[in-house]
């Protein structure tokens, strides 16, 4: 592939930029940096979508015009990217008399084809979605988004013929199984399009609103705000004849939360269907993110306000906990007792120990110069091999969008660098002249092992990345940031390495509940289980009462390196809690295969340790017998994930 187009929703500018955005912005950055790191001509397009009577609504209760109000906002989002470093190509405003002039040809186009109509239309309107909503999308009569009634309106009005393309749509799905990620968006579109569709009400009577693109056809009326936002991916890059275009549109992938699969999935396929342009390639769908407590809001005052936690943590520390914390296409909890246990034990503890010891035994045994590899042997052997490996597989992953196991990834080689610096032991080899030829292949092997992480790590932590790159002595570090740099042995020697500054200073505080590395693994499940009275060894209830049950279910298992009893779970613990990381020591018992989508019971207020390494948040309660076999207790399936064992 040699070119690569992504873009976020725009974003409507009836409020600030928020949490959700900021991830799904900060998403389409890192899909950016990741293919133009394969090589890949790149294009991220995002912006602010400002007509349409919520924006106008909103304006007036701020005292201010629809234009001077949207000016504002708009300009408050581009602030909010560009300090968060964000490598957009372009950001559209649908106000843009460019993409004004070009809804309007497209709304001609469709209706001289015959495809749009004037009717009368009652519906369930939504004001929060700016649509009319289905009886069979009601819950309780209420919008399940917004949870507002929504308003029974009658209007005459232009309808698309939606309708028409519906089995065209259906058949294109069907054969392009990841034109729709992951696959329970896809089976949701499919759902819809056999279930409840209509043709789409494409206009509203300017005696109700006149902030929008009036109809080319009829100045009586205005745009829906979805057929005018839609468009935007083509306006931004330039249809029908401008380069980009034609460079782009072939690599396009649209990337969005989840609540807005419909208007993406049906409306948007269909309308460029009837316009006959090419469909997109990918629509790739993610979950909310929730706090502890439930659904973030504001009259719950648990909002997370992104800069805030760039002040305390760092912007790569921000992007980090993104990626690694949220199962995509699931639901992720946004915590900052979490998050500060990952900065500690992944970022500190992790990469930025293996980073700091390695530059400064570099500096302390050879003065800095990167040494002439002399010595090569089994250990050399197994991790030259794991980052063939994990290269290839990091790549599988992110092609998959399974983007937090790309990122685990990683981390297994950053654990497998430190164990072989523990295997090699510098320390030992450097008090021995006849050991000199190992020590020199020890450091250069730990040098350009992290030279390989640095330019792995770089979409996710571009600022990490080159700090790390600029201590291995590279004057244009950016210059290793590509697929074609990873091969081993691209560390020039005689080169000198430097020290850095910390990457990230550990964090101390209440949040900071992580056991010490010092604990056995076995130590470390002993600290997490219930308190026991010391005397007798039985539980008061009072002590029981303090232990939470929770009904899981296994969403993936994967084997831990280097152990023969450990697996590393992601367990679903309901809307609040769907990515749970939980090692367990069930690996003699059960092959991963065998446990996804297995009902279990878990321990679920469990301070969190890490075991071989890995953070775990829970235990898995199971049965044995006399010969050790286990047997995962069964909740059944009637109670849903996240539900209490009593």
């Amino acid at each position: 592939m040699n070119s690569y187009y992504v873009t976020t929703p725009i974003y409507y500018v009836n409020g600030k930029p928020h949490l959700g955005n900021t991830y799904t912005t900060v998403l389409a950055d890192l899909l950016t940096r990741y293919h133009r790191w394969l090589g890949a001509d790149s294009f991220m397009l995002t912006g602010t979508d400002e007509h349409g009577a919520k924006v106008a609504e909103t304006a007036a209760n701020a005292g201010k015009s629809p234009k001077e109000f949207t000016d504002e906002i708009s300009a408050m989002f581009r602030s909010e990217w560009d300090s968060l470093g964000l490598q957009y190509s372009r950001f559209i405003r649908t106000t843009e008399p460019q993409h004004v002039a070009l809804v309007q040809q497209i709304l001609q186009q469709v209706f001289d084809s015959g495809d749009i109509y004037f009717g009368q239309y009652g519906g369930h309107y939504c004001f929060g979605c700016e649509r009319f909503l289905t009886e069979k999308e009601l819950v309780d009569g209420k919008c399940p988004d917004h949870q507002t009634v929504p308003t029974w309106t009658e209007e005459q009005n232009y309808f698309f013929k939606m309708t028409k393309y519906r089995d065209q749509l259906i058949a294109h799905i069907e054969q392009n199984p990841d034109f729709i990620r992951p696959t329970r968006y896809r089976n949701e579109v499919l759902s819809i399009l056999r279930d409840s569709l209509e043709d789409l009400c494409i206009s509203r009577p300017k005696s109700k609103l006149t902030w929008g693109i009036t109809l080319p056809f009829d100045d009586n009326f205005v745009c829906y705000v979805w057929f005018d936002a839609l468009i935007n991916y083509l306006t931004g890059i330039d249809f029908p004849t401008g380069g980009d275009f034609k460079r782009f549109w072939d690599n396009s992938e649209h990337l969005i939360a989840k609540d807005i699969v419909k208007p993406h999935g049906v409306y948007w396929p269909t309308m460029l269907m009837a316009a006959g342009i090419p469909l997109f390639k990918h629509l790739t769908v993610h979950g909310y993110w929730n706090t502890p407590s439930g659904k973030m809001s504001k009259s719950l005052g648990n909002v997370v306000h992104p800069k805030e936690v760039v002040a305390e943590y760092g912007l790569d520390a921000l992007r980090y906990y993104f990626f690694r914390e949220m199962s995509f296409g699931l639901d992720g909890v946004f915590s900052m007792e979490t998050l500060h246990l990952r900065y500690n034990a992944d970022l500190a503890n992790n990469l930025g120990n293996l980073v700091s010891r390695s530059l400064a035994m570099a500096i302390k045994y050879r003065d800095g110069e990167v040494p002439t590899v002399m010595h090569h042997g089994e250990l050399e052997n197994e991790l030259q091999n794991q980052i063939v490996s994990t290269t290839e597989e990091f790549k599988r992953l992110m092609a998959n969008r399974e983007i937090h196991r790309a990122l685990e990834s990683i981390w297994g080689l950053i654990d497998s660098v430190n164990v072989y610096i523990d295997r090699t032991k510098p320390w030992i080899l450097a008090k021995d002249t006849a050991k000199s030829a190992e020590l020199d292949s020890s450091l250069y092997h730990q040098l350009e092992s992290i030279r390989i992480i640095a330019s792995l790590i770089s979409p996710f932590m571009p600022t990490t990345a080159e700090k790390i790159l600029t201590s291995l002595g590279f004057a244009k570090p950016e210059e290793q940031l590509l697929e074609t740099k990873i091969k081993f042995g691209g560390l020039p020697h005689g080169v000198t390495v430097v020290t850095s500054e910390t990457l990230f200073p550990r964090k101390e505080g209440k949040k900071d509940m992580e056991q010490p590395e010092t604990a056995t693994p076995e130590e470390k499940v002993k600290v997490q289980k219930a308190p026991v009275a010391e005397a007798s060894g039985v539980l008061s209830y009072d002590e029981f009462m303090k232990t939470q049950l929770r009904v899981g279910e296994i969403v993936s298992a994967e084997a831990v390196a280097k152990s023969e009893k450990l697996l590393k779970l992601t367990v679903n613990l309901g809307a609040a809690d769907p990515t749970r990381q939980i090692v367990a020591g069930i690996a003699k018992s059960y092959t991963p295969e065998s446990l996804i989508g297995r009902r279990v019971v878990v321990v679920a207020n469990l301070k969190p340790a890490k075991l071989m390494g890995i953070e775990s948040r829970g235990m898995i309660l199971a049965a044995s017998d006399e010969t050790g076999k286990l047997e995962l207790i069964n909740p059944g399936t009637e109670i849903a994930p996240g539900g209490e064992v009593r």
